[in-house]
């Protein structure tokens, strides 16, 4: 347990911005550490090609020296990308990058596509991975709680963040399976109420940033600035 009055691992951050473009933001999560949840890495929507990132990786292993989990960035595609794929994608973050987690993004939210990330998930952890984080961005078939250990169930901007509704499925699930991802957040007062909503909303885990389209991702939350 918790020492009391420690700072609660809330922050979820998709930094989608190389180091040589943005070396602060890196540094800025590095002394954020006890606060965030983990980070996404991406490097090319996914790991790359040909090798690992000589600048991403250096930042992956200061983020881990400093007790941040990582998750490597794999696009699905709504479940339309090859399997195979995928889970080329996820060995090759973990190869290449140390992570221990994997993310899911552009999941599927329909019963349907269920086998699917079963088959993926299942993968990513039969190579080692601690923690899969799946990203429909919106509430998908309840299913899908069985399958990942977190879901993104927002990822949108703030404006429609203020209507967004919650079904009475998630109760069943304590807040730390699910995450709101919310962008064109205006400040620091606004990136406090984002955290106050994702909590009243049952999510324990959240990211607020001021960015908009098409790469909101690309800036470091206010709360680990």
């Amino acid at each position: 347990m918790a020492a009391t009055g420690a700072p609660a691992r809330s922050l979820l951050v998709p930094l989608y911005v190389h180091p040589a473009v943005d070396p602060g933001a890196w540094r800025a999560l590095e002394r954020a550490a006890e606060r965030l949840y983990g980070v996404v890495v991406n490097v090319a929507d996914g790991p790359g090609r040909g090798g690992p990132d000589a600048m991403i990786a250096g930042a992956a292993g200061r983020l881990r020296a400093a007790g941040v989990r990582l998750f490597g960035y794999v696009d699905t595609d709504y479940a339309t990308r090859p399997a195979q794929e995928v889970e080329r994608d996820v060995r090759w973050h973990r190869e290449w990058y140390g992570v221990c987690g994997v993310f899911l993004d552009r999941a599927a939210a329909g019963r349907d596509r269920l086998p699917y990330y079963r088959r993926v998930v299942s993968a990513a952890r039969r190579g080692g991975a601690r923690t899969a984080v799946l990203n429909p961005g919106v509430h998908p078939d309840p299913g899908y709680a069985a399958v990942g250990d977190l879901l993104v169930t927002y990822e949108g901007n703030w404006t429609d963040y203020a209507a967004a509704t919650v079904p009475g499925w998630t109760a069943a699930h304590p807040p730390d399976r699910f995450c709101h991802l919310v962008y064109g957040v205006p400040g620091t007062a606004a990136a406090r109420a984002v955290a106050r909503t994702a909590a009243g909303r049952g999510a324990a885990v959240h990211c607020a940033v001021p960015g908009g389209p098409p790469n909101p991702w690309q800036h470091v939350p206010a709360g680990a600035a």
